[in-house]
């Protein structure tokens, strides 16, 4: 077939462009992923296609909301900057937040959409990433092995929608950074290979470190690797065999253009140590560009409060293989599900004599090889950067899915495979199916998963088959077995009848249609499968709807920043309101919190979830005055956050109420340091911070259900909950407050209800070490004062604090605070990375500003030099001598600095390189004694 004039001119190059085989792969391949995506979550009934939330666990805790305080900063409404956040957690570093939840260039589209449609911009932001990822898998297909472009766009798409994606990576899609990345690193490897494109190379790997460090680490190795194999399947020098059917450009039958190799029939190890410096150069240079962003979440990291400290313990193997078949769950085991198109393929590779003997070798080890991987501690320590992750312990498994793709790929694109390869994937299929019938867990597979994939099995031998006839008649024979055609049979293909390739064509439709319908019917039912399951096993939170209108709204019309900062409020929606509806709260969900205000918060007396990586907000007068709360946000229990059983009765969606409170400014004035240090009492503790007696103390006695006296341990009293039996688990907690005080209990390991005679049960959700129960109020004391008794029933075995029962004056705080805000400071700036105030005259001691003392502060006062900031009790503090009128304080990321050098020095690197090529392309060849003969490259491999 003749090619097609191109028209001269921009036009011209822009059909050009859509017409290569490169771009049409790129475009099925992501429309195909897409759809079938969007498809999966219809059927499943969730947003944007039905009523059910897709929100669950971190993508409405923090994925959704970090997505929102983006859309604040790309408009100018967020309170704070790059640097610094000043909506989170009183005060916290948001560069590490920002490269670990939105730095990817697919998180800017969010800024398009309204901010009442964050879910609908994240969504959307989802749903494109996997389409970039099957399209940048598409065009490694090609790059690797030319073949039919809609063969490598289906494989691409194979890839996007493994079971990595549908199961874990749609609901943390900061994580398809890394599914993009793969397959972006694999042809920087191929560049490398080939000595092409040097910066463009290194800008891809900057790229993809900066969207997501954490699985561009892991996709790095997973490149390495099939670099390697990629030069041990290097053709030999002396290798005489013709290029397949497919490759009609004169490329090697790898597709890797000739005349490569060394002596002996091998690549040379000169060769090999040029690729893999060259590969080796485009890793460091990129990796180095990244370093401020990467360097900041390191340092991020070491400062954050330790989490789960979790054991790795491998899963059994009839697990890990069951959950390659279509509509499989299971939250601890690796997700390696891929269509049954690209398994049968891969499974194929191995018996397909048209692949060269060293390609089914290398690729088939490569692959088993990294499937063990998974199982060994020393590797899976290795993969996920020598720590087990919290959670799903597989998260590397898209690397081995982007593998086994590029293994099926090999074996389709090399020749198509003949029945008796076909039988032996089969029969390696049906070894699976059995394995795991009677070994797997209960609970892996689903309803659909066999009757999915028997029908996948059918329409993807029937495609093969059909393609495999289609083009031995077109051929005579002798097309798609791997092989050339002969000049025989090239002769007789040149005379015959244009009828025989139009009688070809319509078979070739039919079986891709026969194989991308399957594909997609798979994917989509997986994907809703899986969808259907995280609903019922997760925790779960509403799209933007009414409730979150009414929050954003009472914050807004309550606003005083800087003046005094507007909490959202106790009832949480999710795990940062603060980001979500805007405000200046306690509340912060990171993996980067910082140590040193979960143990600030702690000991005043706030809650977490999350083993202290989750912060809620504390609603307590006191912590108020000393945290410059202003107004708080009092909002109805959220029907998705009902976690008292059995659940009360959900009130309707009305509008939140706000109270206000005289509170000191950001900046207030100590006389000395603190009296002591905090101890268990956070009643205690925080009367220590706020430099005033305000508790009255008091004691209390536990009796049982039947009035005996409960024994005391010093943790406190051991209650024992039995849902069933409420008699049972009832006790009562004797004490005594004076008349006009309010109450407060404090019990953190405690998960039941407490109630206040004359008042509503109050929920406690202690459950130590995960959950950790708040301070509340109880109500005001009973009329008349003295002894009451607190009805306490416990829902599950706990600790009952014996001192957690807390008798607040309010006189006494309001004295408190106007003595604070008497030598407070006059005048209070806020900036994006720091804060200044002016000093009352006279002021000198400690100048304490109302945010947690985190590491990369650094103060001084008046105009003089900067000193790392104190921590006055986990609050940053200046000492003021007598006559300074003035202090100001900047945060710097820890590491940033550090970053900078090093991104400036990898910057340099690139510079020096291009100025060495520059030089050296000015030398003449007859100069250049170290200069070899340029050898021609196919043109097939210069476009891929």
């Amino acid at each position: 077939m003749a090619p097609q004039e191109v028209p001269p001119g921009a036009v011209g190059r822009v059909r050009s462009w859509f017409l290569a085989a490169r771009t049409q792969a790129a475009l099925l391949a992501a429309g195909v992923a897409a759809v079938a995506f969007c498809i999966g979550d219809a059927v499943a009934g969730s947003y944007p296609f039905g009523s059910r939330t897709r929100s669950v666990n971190d993508l409405g805790n923090q994925f959704v909301p970090y997505h929102a305080h983006l859309w604040d900063l790309l408009h100018g409404r967020a309170d704070g900057g790059l640097l610094l956040n000043w909506q989170s957690g009183y005060g916290s570093s948001f560069l590490p937040d920002l490269g670990t939840y939105v730095s990817s260039p697919f998180a800017l589209l969010v800024a398009f959409f309204p901010r009442d449609r964050i879910d609908l911009a994240v969504y959307a932001v989802t749903v494109l990433k996997i389409g970039a990822a099957a399209a940048a898998m598409a065009v490694l297909l090609l790059a690797l092995r030319p073949g039919r472009w809609w063969a490598a766009g289906a494989l691409g798409a194979s890839y996007a929608l493994c079971g990595w994606t549908v199961m874990l990576a749609s609901y943390n899609p900061m994580w398809l950074d890394g599914l993009i990345a793969f397959p972006l690193l694999c042809l920087v490897g191929e560049w490398a290979r080939t000595a092409r494109r040097p910066y463009l190379s290194v800008l891809v790997v900057a790229l993809c470190w900066i969207a997501n460090f954490y699985t561009a680490y892991m996709a790095t190795i997973g490149a390495g690797l099939v670099l390697i194999a990629r030069l041990l399947t290097e053709p030999d020098r002396g290798d005489t065999t013709a290029p397949d059917a497919g490759a009609q450009d004169g490329t090697a039958q790898d597709g890797t253009a000739p005349g490569v190799s060394g002596p002996g029939g091998t690549r040379a190890p000169r060769e090999w140590l040029r690729a893999l410096g060259r590969a080796a150069r485009s890793m460091v240079f990129g990796i180095g560009l990244s370093a401020p962003l990467v360097l900041t979440i390191f340092k991020g990291t070491k400062l954050a409060y330790p989490g789960l400290v979790q054991e790795f313990e491998p899963k059994p193997w009839s697990d890990l293989l069951g959950r390659m078949l279509p509509g499989t769950y299971g939250f601890t085991t690796p997700s390696t599900y891929i269509d049954t198109a690209a398994l049968l393929l891969a499974f194929a590779l191995p018996f397909h004599p048209a692949v060269p003997r060293r390609t089914r070798t290398v690729w088939t080890v490569l692959v088993l090889v990294v499937t063990a991987s998974f199982q060994w501690k020393p590797t899976h320590l290795l993969w996920h950067a020598f720590t087990t992750p919290n959670g799903s312990a597989y998260r590397e498994t898209f690397v081995l899915s982007g593998m086994m793709v590029i293994a099926g790929w090999f074996a389709f694109a090399h020749g198509l495979p003949g029945r008796r390869q076909l039988a032996w994937a089969t029969g390696v299929m049906a070894a699976l199916v059995a394995i795991t019938r009677f070994g797997a867990e209960k609970g892996v597979t689903g309803q659909g998963t066999y009757p999915l994939l028997a029908l996948g099995l059918v329409a993807t031998i029937g495609a093969l088959l059909l393609l495999r006839w289609a083009a031995e008649r077109s051929h005579g024979g002798a097309a798609g077995t791997g092989t050339a055609p002969t000049r025989a049979s090239a002769a007789t293909s040149a005379s015959a009848p244009a009828k025989a390739s139009a009688n070809a064509t319509l078979p070739v439709v039919l079986a891709a249609t026969l194989l991308i319908g399957a594909q997609i019917g798979q994917s989509a039912f997986t994907n809703a499968w899986d969808v259907r399951k995280r609903l019922a096993t997760m925790d779960d939170y509403g799209q933007w709807g009414q409730r979150e209108t009414y929050q954003y709204d009472a914050v807004a019309k309550a606003d005083g920043w800087p003046d005094y900062r507007t909490d959202p409020g106790r009832e949480q929606t999710v795990g940062n309101d603060p980001l979500m509806v805007d405000g200046q709260g306690a509340q912060y969900y990171s993996s980067l919190t910082a140590d040193v205000w979960t143990k600030t918060l702690m000991a005043l007396g706030g809650g977490w979830t999350s083993r202290g990586r989750s912060l809620q907000s504390l609603d307590n007068p006191v912590t108020d005055v000393i945290f410059s709360v202003g107004a708080r946000v009092h909002s109805r229990r959220d029907p998705h956050q009902v976690h008292v059983n059995p659940p009360p009765n959900v009130p309707p969606n009305v509008p939140p109420t706000v109270t206000r409170q005289e509170v000191p400014p950001l900046v207030t004035m100590r006389d000395a340091a603190p009296a002591g240090r905090y101890g268990l009492s956070p009643y205690r503790n925080q009367e220590l911070l706020l430099g005033s007696a305000v508790y009255t103390p008091t004691s209390a006695e536990l009796r049982d259900s039947k009035g005996r006296l409960m024994p005391r341990t010093p943790k406190g009293y051991r209650v024992t909950g039995y849902v069933r039996h409420p008699r049972t688990s009832t006790y009562s907690l004797r004490t005594s407050c004076p008349a006009g005080s309010e109450v407060y209990f404090w019990s953190p390991d405690f998960k039941g209800q407490v109630t206040l005679p004359g008042a509503a049960p109050v929920d406690f959700l202690g459950r130590m070490p995960t959950h950790r129960a708040a301070v509340e109020r109880l109500g005001d004391v009973p009329r008349g004062g003295g002894k009451f008794a607190l009805k306490v029933r416990a829902l599950e075995p706990g600790t009952l604090s014996s001192d957690g029962v807390g008798c607040l004056d309010r006189g006494r705080l309001a004295a408190a605070e106007r003595k604070l805000a008497a030598g407070a400071a006059t005048r209070v700036q806020v900036t994006d990375d720091g804060i200044s105030a002016q000093l009352p005259s006279g002021a000198h001691g400690f100048a304490v500003v109302a945010a947690p003392a985190i590491t990369g502060w650094s103060c001084a006062t008046d105009n003089g030099s900067r000193h790392p900031a104190r921590s006055y009790l986990g609050l940053i503090s200046v000492p003021v001598t007598a006559g300074a009128t003035s202090v100001s304080c900047s945060f710097t990321p820890p590491g940033l600095h550090l970053g900078e050098a090093i991104g400036g020095a990898s910057l340099l690197g690139v510079a020096a390189l291009a100025a060495f090529g520059w030089w050296r392309g000015r030398r003449r060849p007859e100069e250049d004694g170290d200069s070899e003969p340029v050898r021609p490259v196919p043109a097939a491999l210069v476009e891929s």
